[in-house]
């Protein structure tokens, strides 16, 4: 049976790197920004989604990231955030994503008075309200946040507080997220200290804009549990008559397991690649990194999750047996209790390809 994106939209999903503030339905934002009196580029919901298309089209980082001007200012109340976090939920039910983690920057979202923590309960309850109308349309999901300062700012300690404190409240992690370049990871060390001392898991978005040095400083000096992205790693594989040749870092990536989070089609929109059939996906899928397939922003990238796949599927012909490799990889890597981990597997994800298959 051939692996299309019908087939592949039923089977049970994980994502782990999708942008709260990139995935906005564009008829949102264009009622949203209305609300707030925020000027978009246009106000009719399908000519918007085109222009959030093209500008993330650039072959730039900093150009891509511009675009969540529009989406930022129109998620600066409560009303708004409860409503952006229950379609978020709704959406990846919708495309049979099975588990969610959902990351953006508190801080970002106070010029309409709230406080930080106020934003994050907004949040919580509308994947709450997700959750529960997901559950009645036959289409459970879990999903929950993670945390993310900008790397660009100021250090954000009370972020990192905000990780622990809602720990057990609906957040499951911490993020630093933004332009790489000229902001390493390192420049966050006492956030990260913090969260292990407070035993709370990372990601740290490296090896996207930057290369393997960004990577070593998110593992090494900064202890991340995941890298987002990631892609660059293979700046440190070198082809050979024989194979390939792992340097210190890819190997050392590779021998703990530490999962990637990788986004084909962002990574092709910031100039990483030319088109997904060269994204280095492959060729770490093949030395048996731990891959995981991700959204990154789903408005900016007009994806999904079973579109990701479905791409990969086609550029590298993976089988059914592959994606559930994936998905059980990101299951595995997930900001879960272990046995709500691997009650998803068993009770869940096994279940749901074996039927598929």
């Amino acid at each position: 049976m051939s692996l299309d994106i019908e087939r592949i939209r039923a089977l049970p999903k994980v994502t782990l790197h999708d942008h709260l503030d990139g995935g906005l339905r564009a008829q949102t934002v264009v009622e949203l920004s209305a609300e707030a009196g925020h000027a978009l580029p246009t106000t009719d919901p399908d000519a918007l989604a085109d222009w959030f298309f093209e500008a993330a089209d650039s072959g730039s980082l900093v150009r891509y990231l511009e675009t969540f001007e529009h989406t930022i200012a129109c998620m600066q109340t409560a009303a708004h955030l409860r409503r952006v976090a229950r379609e978020f939920v709704e959406d990846q039910s919708a495309d049979g994503v099975v588990y969610a983690e959902a990351r953006w920057a508190p801080g970002q979202h106070t010029a309409g008075g709230l406080s930080v923590g106020e934003a994050v309960d907004a949040v919580r309850d509308g994947m709450a309200e997700g959750m529960d109308a997901a559950a009645r349309a036959g289409r459970p999901i879990v999903a929950r946040q993670i945390v993310t300062s900008m790397r660009h700012g100021t250090p954000r300690p009370d972020i990192a507080s905000l990780a622990v404190d809602r720990r057990d409240d609906g957040v499951c992690g911490f993020d630093i997220a933004g332009a790489e370049a000229g902001y390493p990871p390192s420049l966050h060390a006492a956030s990260f200290d913090y969260l292990r001392r407070h035993n709370v898991p990372f990601t740290i978005h490296a090896g996207e804009a930057f290369g393997v040095a960004s990577i070593w400083e998110a593992v090494q000096l900064c202890g991340a549990s995941r890298i987002g992205h990631g892609v660059r790693l293979v700046e440190d594989i070198a082809r050979t008559a024989s194979g390939y040749e792992l340097g210190e870092v890819a190997t050392y990536v590779r021998d703990r397991r530490i999962p990637l989070e990788l986004c084909p089609s962002s990574n092709v929109q910031t100039g990483i690649c030319d088109s997904v059939r060269t994204h280095p996906f492959g060729l770490l899928a093949a030395l048996r990194f731990r891959v995981t397939v991700n959204c990154d922003n789903r408005l900016m990238s007009r994806t999904t999750l079973s579109r990701e796949l479905a791409l990969l599927a086609d550029a590298f012909d993976f089988t059914l047996k592959d994606l559930r490799w994936f998905t059980l990889n990101a299951a595995k890597s997930a900001f879960y209790r272990y046995d709500r981990r691997r009650a998803l597997v068993e009770d869940v994800i096994v279940p749901g390809f074996r039927a598929a298959g």
